[in-house]
């Protein structure tokens, strides 16, 4: 009898790995670009997309792109190419076709019509990679939200073949509300819950973020294209044992510890999901309270894999983000990763400064990049004088608590403090700084 459920558990088994086989997606990509595009650009993007659905668990079975003068509004790509597709998809039994660009709901439901199988663009599978990558209660929050406000606009016609509530009887009769309205406020309101509670992380990250600059904790965030080797890094300085992997997207969550400088105050490093060239503005916008930590954060640490063949187009990529993010006035070090497996001729590339060359990897100038990281903290801070009148002592309290007080001189009409700031501190306080021409 054992012998049988042990019999009948193995077979059981193999089914579930034939089931599995079974059950992998077989992909067909497609790029596009338009003849105005930089040269080049939609190669490289489709050699990305391709990556991503390796990363997402399934198999790329063909690839092709077109180039056009414009894109057709009701299927973005040209009948002939649609045909060529087709045909491609018979051949290799693909059961998915991704586009390598943002599709309308309409166009979606057109292409798929056209070629028999199940259409994504490439806003949809970054979508899907993160909800696989997402652990804590908040990615997934921030992941649901994300798809929610991508999939809104796309929704058109009887959505997840629901029906109309029309019918006859008392209550029914009369234009009434469709299932796509049914479904589009069903939405909204999930939306609206997942916004709320999204705002309570937000609160909570805000609070442990007032509590580091009481403290005077200096803070760094980690960012960078993703795969760039942030976690790794990470590990390293932190001597943490975060999840790490040579995957696009490989860790998701943010993670803040500490991290120790030579003979400094003890600071904080922040490990924040990484880009990508299209990042879609809907992951953008559920993923502010994440974000707001880079934004929050003392320094930047750009992280960047010196040994990319498209080191340059990743730099563009993530300094066209600083600027959209509006974080370019942030004081920023370069830190170029992976330098074990660079070449002499990937040394000219990295022409960003300040910079230093470490391998998370094999722990190469990792003291070096600490040194630095010190040096950043201390250059930040200048040494000013404040004033505050006798019916305003009680400012004196609140700015101890943000920052380094080295000296305080009490007088008949007030009290003179000389004090460590950045300048963001400076811009705060400047109404009671005492200018040299004042003194």
């Amino acid at each position: 009898m054992a012998r049988q459920k042990d019999l009948d558990k193995k077979k059981s088994d193999r089914q579930a790995i034939e089931r599995s086989k079974e059950g992998t997606e077989r992909v067909v990509l497609v790029g596009v670009g338009l003849q105005s595009d930089v040269k080049n650009e939609y190669k490289e993007s489709l050699l990305e997309l391709m990556e991503l659905t390796e990363t997402a668990g399934a198999e790329v079975v063909g690839s092709l792109s077109q180039v056009m003068d414009k894109f057709n509004p009701a299927t973005l790509i040209g009948k002939g190419k649609i045909l060529e597709i087709k045909q491609i998809v018979e051949e290799t039994k693909a059961n998915l076709v991704i586009i390598d660009h943002q599709l309308t709901g309409a166009q979606a439901v057109n292409l798929e019509q056209e070629l028999r199988v199940s259409v994504l663009d490439r806003t949809q599978l970054i979508l899907d990679i993160f909800a696989q990558r997402a652990q804590t209660h908040e990615g997934k929050l921030q992941v649901e939200l994300a798809q929610m406000l991508d999939q809104l606009p796309r929704m058109i016609g009887a959505w997840m073949g629901s029906h109309s509530r029309q019918g006859a009887g008392i209550g029914t009769r009369g234009p009434g509300e469709t299932a796509l309205e049914m479904d589009r406020r069903r939405v909204r309101e999930r939306i609206d819950f997942v916004r709320k509670q999204l705002k309570e992380v937000q609160k909570r990250r805000s609070q442990h973020r007032n509590t580091r600059r009481r403290n005077k904790i200096p803070t760094f965030a980690l960012i960078g294209y993703t795969n760039a080797g942030k976690s790794a890094l990470m590990n390293q300085l932190t001597k943490s044992e975060i999840y790490s992997e040579d995957k696009l997207f490989a860790t998701l969550d943010p993670t803040t510890r500490k991290v120790y400088l030579p003979g400094g105050p003890p600071a904080v490093l922040t490990d924040t999901v990484g880009f990508i060239r299209r990042l879609p503005t809907k992951l953008i916008e559920a993923f502010k309270a994440t974000l707001e930590e880079s934004a929050e954060a003392d320094i930047l640490l750009h992280v960047i894999d010196i040994s990319n063949p498209q080191i340059n187009r990743h730099v563009e990529v993530v300094n066209e983000l600083i600027t959209e993010f509006e974080w370019q006035n942030k004081p920023i070090l370069h830190v170029y990763n992976k330098v074990d497996l660079a070449t002499n001729e990937d040394k000219f590339k990295a022409s960003l400064y300040p910079r230093i060359f470490v391998s998370a990897l094999k722990g190469i100038g990792l003291d070096d990049l600490k040194n630095m990281m010190l040096d950043k903290i201390l250059s930040l801070q200048k040494k000013v004088e404040l004033f505050f009148q006798i019916e305003e002592k009680h400012k004196i309290y609140e700015l101890d608590r943000e920052t380094n007080i080295l000296k305080q001189e009490h007088g008949s009409t007030g009290t003179m403090c000389e004090v460590l700031m950045t300048e963001a501190q400076i811009q705060k306080w400047g109404a009671y700084i005492i200018q040299k021409s004042q003194i």
